[in-house]
């Protein structure tokens, strides 16, 4: 049993000691990360520097991979969540993901998508399965758009509703923690201010957890930043802070633009 958040532990997820390795090849180097609850973090950093593997192991997606190993702790409300007692699919619930591209089932409907992790979890009610998909596509702000065409392919969907339509099918299985994968890479600007907007409101019920290549959308939509490179987290801190008062050199001159 996955124990219930405790008032004194002051973060949601606390990241000890973190290395990942595909193969041989280390992706992710000794990083320690405190990330406080209803908050949303960005992380940023050139290609490659580990963003995406970093918060891949933050829900034991990363070993999912073949030949990807990682060690350390990912504590999710003080249970380390890489303990062998520990059921992955039971953290892959608490902690959802959202991907680069928006990946609905192409040939399930608007709503067998948002409901289809509840019915792989053996949810049948009919009654439980409606609430739900209102609910978590109100929470994607979607249902006004699609109320009326529940039974459509979601792939009919623009890209941008697609992406939250990936995103209340996260939110059906109640996470406590969502994981963003550059969630608006592959919109247009239009659509992007959607999800941001979504973002903001989504941190009054969860943590936010957001890699993203965009420096001026991490500066609107986190409250705290975390800066990596070649692997290592270079600098964390409170947003504002990062973007205008950098501590490292290395930080000040990826923000300024001088190397990326």
């Amino acid at each position: 049993m996955i124990s219930a958040a405790n008032p004194q532990r002051p973060y949601k997820v606390s990241i000890r000691k973190l290395d990942a390795w595909f193969g041989t090849k280390q992706a992710v180097k000794n990083v320690n990360l405190d990330i406080k609850e209803n908050t949303v973090v960005a992380v940023i950093g050139p290609s490659g520097c580990g963003k995406t593997t970093l918060i891949r192991c933050v829900n034991r997606m990363h070993e999912m991979t073949p030949g990807a190993t990682a060690k350390g702790e990912v504590i999710l409300d003080g249970l380390d969540i890489y303990d062998k007692k520990v059921d992955p699919v039971v953290i892959k619930r608490r902690i959802g993901m959202v991907f680069q591209r928006p990946n609905p089932f192409p040939t399930m409907s608007i709503y067998d998508n948002v409901v289809a992790g509840l019915k792989l979890n053996g949810v049948k009610d009919k009654q439980i399965l409606d609430r739900s998909a209102r609910s978590s596509l109100e929470g994607a702000a979607l249902w006004e758009e699609v109320k009326n065409d529940l039974h459509k392919p979601g792939s009919s969907l623009s890209g941008g509703q697609q992406q939250r339509l990936c995103i209340a099918r996260a939110l059906a299985m109640q996470p406590e923690v969502l994981l963003m994968d550059e969630p608006t890479s592959a919109l247009d600007p239009i659509a992007s201010a959607k999800i941001e907007e979504l973002i903001t409101e989504l941190k009054s019920d969860l943590t936010v957890i957001m890699v993203t290549h965009n420096m001026q959308q991490a500066a609107r939509v986190s409250d705290f930043t975390a800066f990596m490179y070649l692997g290592e987290l270079i600098e964390f801190g409170p947003t504002d802070q990062i973007f205008e008062r950098p501590e490292k050199e290395l930080t000040e001159r990826y923000i300024s633009g001088k190397f990326g």
